[in-house]
């Protein structure tokens, strides 16, 4: 056989080996390969339902676009974000949003944390307490919105009806600033505990009884098996329902909507309100997405925070 000739059969054979290697690579993949295979649908899903949106909405707030005018987009750079700083209406419904956040979810942590000690009680027939956590929970938003706009009515409310039943005088809660945003809070929290009662009370039954029977032979009392055993195991529970709560917190819209249309004013409007009226109202849509960042901002700043703090503990 010539040289040339078993140069050529040696050059067949290395790319018939070659051909083998990379079907046997295709067909029987490593582990770094066939994950991120199977995470490719994933990643292209987040990225056209998150992704893309997200920086639609940036690409938009650093541009003058408003529907009104008719003319199309122009950069503008920071210019929506400069008028947003000298924005009053904004500063009031940022500190409003930033109020029903610190009231509402420690006060629907506190009553979910009630609810859920109670459904895990030895009852007989736990389902109908257990269904009847799902039930405000289940309820539209905007519907509850409806119903307690009607329990404080200053008419015909139940509000007023039992305050002047035991001899107190009604209140016209939707007059004032004060009365309005706690008729608010109130109607928040007694949709939003159920939500945190779930939670916690998966955690709850995560947590084995045998560590309560050998509290009982250590001679704890019921208190003090609540702070060393209950609470402390309730913590990655309590974590995740707070981010949760947070964020829907941060954009509360449907209840104080329906409720009060932000009012009197806007004593009672919240950013999220505000990023309404701007974008489908107004049809601003350059200032509208500059306030949305602002929201998403707010969201991913309280969501590392939470994060962080797992991080720690953990």
């Amino acid at each position: 056989m010539t040289a040339a000739a078993s140069q050529k059969q040696g050059s067949a054979q290395a790319q018939s080996r070659n051909g083998g290697s990379l079907w046997l690579r295709v067909l029987d993949p490593g582990e770094r390969t066939l994950a991120l295979l199977l995470l490719a649908p994933t990643a292209l899903l987040l990225a056209l339902i998150i992704v893309y949106p997200v920086g639609r909405l940036i690409w938009t707030s650093v541009h003058t676009l408003s529907l009104t005018s008719g003319a199309p987009a122009v950069f503008s750079g920071l210019e929506n974000y400069q008028l947003m700083l000298e924005d009053p209406v904004f500063w009031e419904t940022t500190r409003n949003t930033v109020l029903i956040t610190l009231i509402t979810v420690p006060g629907a942590l506190v009553v979910g944390l009630c609810l859920a000690l109670m459904a895990n009680l030895p009852f007989r027939a736990k389902w109908p307490v257990r269904l009847s956590l799902l039930i405000p929970w289940a309820l539209p938003l905007s519907f509850a919105g409806l119903i307690f706009a009607w329990f404080f009515h200053s008419e015909y409310g139940v509000v007023n009806d039992v305050l002047r039943r035991i001899g107190l005088p009604g209140v016209i809660w939707f007059n004032s600033a004060g009365w309005a945003f706690a008729a608010i809070c109130l109607t928040i929290i007694w949709k939003t505990s159920s939500f945190m009662a779930l939670i916690i009370l998966a955690g709850l039954q995560t947590i084995p009884r045998s560590l309560y029977e050998a509290a009982d032979v250590d001679g704890a009392g019921r208190l003090r098996q609540f702070w060393e055993i209950t609470l402390p195991l309730l913590r990655p529970s309590i974590v995740v329902a707070l981010i949760f709560r947070t964020i829907t917190a941060l954009q509360t819209f449907d209840i104080p909507f329906t409720m009060t249309r932000g009012g009197p004013g806007t004593a009672t409007a919240t950013l999220a309100m505000y990023i309404h009226q701007n974008t489908v109202d107004f049809l601003d849509l350059g200032y509208g997405s500059a306030l949305a960042v602002v929201m998403f901002a707010l969201s991913m700043i309280v969501t590392a925070l939470y994060l962080r703090m797992i991080r720690a503990r953990g």
